[in-house]
């Protein structure tokens, strides 16, 4: 009996003492603000909504010691400038794609995604285990940043044109929103590529600014309101199997923190990046059949052009490869995985999801 009851004595005093010992440990670390540039809305409660879930994380994590003020594009730096505004410490982190920034080195597009790439689950493959983050934290560093993964859209949509493309003869001088190397790559056959936060995405559409834009899936389309203004809704996004998206850190205010918020605020990037993809997952099936319940006309790009876009996005490979020694590091890392990996999928993945599709679509 006494044995007992010295046992549940030890064991409440050992709970009370971890309960102490946690915010004891906090208590004694340096309370730090700062400020974080979304290259997103308020309004896609996706990916800004990630960047609003890492600030939670991090404050919970560190008991309030750690605070981040999440703002939207605009309010501190434009759309398309976070990265130079973390590089510079104009902010202290940044939420966007590296492929806003292919302008300056096209190496940057490999941490958000290349035409004809990796999809959602590759990507994450790619960085966590094949080789991709040591690459990406290399190019990072002569930027003076520190890069984790905190998003992603999964596989994306084609946009929404006013017009319809039957051929190629249709992208030629056609203005169209759309991000990254796709740009250049369909720039081949005519297409007028426009780079655009967004938020400039449906005044420029409704304005006739630009005949088409992209710029995710279903869900965040809709909330962008882009079927109001254009109604072809076209698939793939060939350009962008998926879209990972990335908190950028000023590498001197991430070497001042403390090597517990360094862990937290990785940790809160990773879960920021699950419950990312589940939201785009468990929500686009619902927003694409309100989008063609309200108009849209879901079309698939002709062979033909995917053809002719699978060509050219080779041969600027090859190009960029030859004349970027940064770049072809990258790539030749990148497109050996892709071909494992891809191998891989067809033969589980692929058939799997395939077949299943083909018995619930005789069920409806």
């Amino acid at each position: 009996m006494q044995r007992r009851s010295f046992l549940k004595q030890a064991a409440t005093g050992s709970a009370v003492a971890g309960a102490l010992a946690a915010p004891a440990i906090v208590g004694a670390q340096p309370t730090i603000r700062w400020r974080l540039a979304s290259s997103y809305p308020k309004s896609l409660d996706t990916l800004y909504g990630a960047s609003e879930t890492l600030s939670k994380l991090v404050s919970a994590g560190t008991g309030g010691k750690f605070q981040i003020s999440v703002h939207a594009a605009g309010e501190l730096v434009p759309a398309l400038q976070v990265l130079d505004a973390v590089q510079q410490g104009t902010v202290d982190c940044g939420s966007t794609l590296g492929s806003f920034y292919f302008g300056k080195d096209p190496t940057f597009a490999f941490d958000t995604t290349l035409p004809f790439g990796l999809n959602t689950r590759q990507m994450l493959a790619w960085m966590h285990d094949g080789g991709g983050m040591a690459l990406m934290r290399e190019m990072y560093a002569e930027h003076g940043v520190v890069n984790f993964p905190m998003a992603n859209t999964g596989a994306q949509m084609g946009g929404w044109f006013r017009k319809e493309i039957n051929s190629l003869e249709d992208l030629k001088g056609l203005k169209m929103r759309i991000a990254g190397v796709a740009g250049t790559i369909m720039g081949k056959y005519g297409l007028v590529a426009q780079q655009l936060g967004a938020g400039d995405l449906y005044p420029s559409l409704e304005r006739g600014t630009i005949d088409a834009a992209e710029f995710a899936g279903p869900y965040d389309d809709e909330r962008l309101g882009l079927y109001k203004v254009a109604k072809n809704y076209y698939y793939p996004g060939w350009w962008e199997g998926c879209a990972q998206v990335s908190l950028l850190v000023n590498q001197k205010a991430y070497d001042a923190l403390p090597a517990e918020y360094k862990s937290v605020l990785e940790a809160a990037s990773a879960y920021a990046m699950t419950e990312c993809i589940a939201k785009y997952d468990a929500r686009n099936p619902a927003a694409l059949r309100r989008l063609v319940g309200g108009g849209a006309v879901l079309k698939a790009f002709p062979r033909p052009v995917l053809d002719a876009c699978w060509t050219a996005s080779q041969e600027w490979y090859a190009e960029t490869a030859g004349k970027n020694a940064k770049f072809k590091k990258v790539y030749d890392a990148w497109s050996r995985f892709r071909t494992d990996s891809v191998t891989w999928f067809r033969v589980t993945e692929n058939t799997f999801d395939d077949y299943l599709a083909a018995q619930l679509a005789t069920r409806r």
